[in-house]
């Protein structure tokens, strides 16, 4: 595991865009696993104005989302298919056809769980793994108490998560459950990064490093994985003992 402390949000966030450019230019036909939210914002924005210089093509990359929300269409903007449509697929040069997100409209959702599985390993399995973390430590929608060997699966939120999120649903209420890959999905892919961002993440990232593998902390169990990157910020990683502290 290495643990890197940048000296802000936005050069931790340029910092893993280099680290996705890098995954794609040494392998250009990657199958990269995204995640979503406000951390991962400048993220895609960033892979954005590189491809817009030419640094990157993401032509032959191959992406599957963590997750997304049970009872929201594609179609609907607050869902993670329109979010990263909007935020990074319509903006550069991917297949659409090559980028997968779990169906929150399936009339069947562990049928879809049980596809999007399928699907991961008829890809040849995730090269690079992106997250973030929650205020409680999820990755992924994996709540605390999620079994490490969970794969992709129907997850209620927690409380927390709900009030964390509804920000992006104004007036309405957020959906309480989503689809999501399980920790032993996320843990088979070859290679993790995780960015975390902002005080209200310190708590998480310090049990994540420093607190008992344990699934009260689902991040915790990147501790297990043998090529896992964390990128932070001052805020996030305060109180921390890191050698290359920020």
């Amino acid at each position: 595991m290495t643990v890197n402390c940048l000296p802000s949000s936005e050069a931790a966030a340029r910092a893993l865009a280099e680290d996705i450019i890098a995954e794609i230019h040494r392998k250009p036909d990657a199958v990269l696993g995204l995640a979503t939210g406000a951390t991962m914002e400048p993220v895609y924005a960033e892979l954005v104005r590189r491809f817009r210089k030419g640094d990157v093509s993401f032509a032959r990359v191959t992406t599957f989302n963590l997750d997304e929300y049970v009872g929201l269409s594609g179609q609907d903007p607050r869902s993670y298919r329109g979010t990263m449509d909007s935020q990074l697929f319509d903006l550069v040069d991917i297949d659409k056809s090559r980028t997968h997100l779990p169906n929150g409209m399936a009339a069947d959702l562990e049928a879809e769980v049980i596809d999007y599985e399928r699907q991961i390993k008829a890809a040849g399995g995730v090269d690079f793994q992106i997250l973030g973390i929650g205020r409680n430590g999820h990755i992924g929608f994996n709540e605390p108490g999620t079994p490490f060997a969970s794969r992709t699966h129907v997850e209620t939120l927690h409380s927390e998560t709900l009030a964390a999120n509804a920000g992006f649903f104004a007036n309405d209420v957020p959906p309480s459950r989503a689809l999501t890959m399980g920790i032993a999905t996320i843990l088979s892919a070859r290679r993790i990064a995780i960015l975390a961002t902002g005080d209200s993440k310190r708590d998480a990232v310090a049990a994540a490093l420093s607190g008992p593998v344990d699934p009260a902390c689902p991040a915790s169990a990147l501790s297990v994985h043998a090529a896992v990157t964390w990128w932070l910020d001052p805020a996030a990683s305060a109180g921390l003992d890191l050698a290359n502290a920020c």
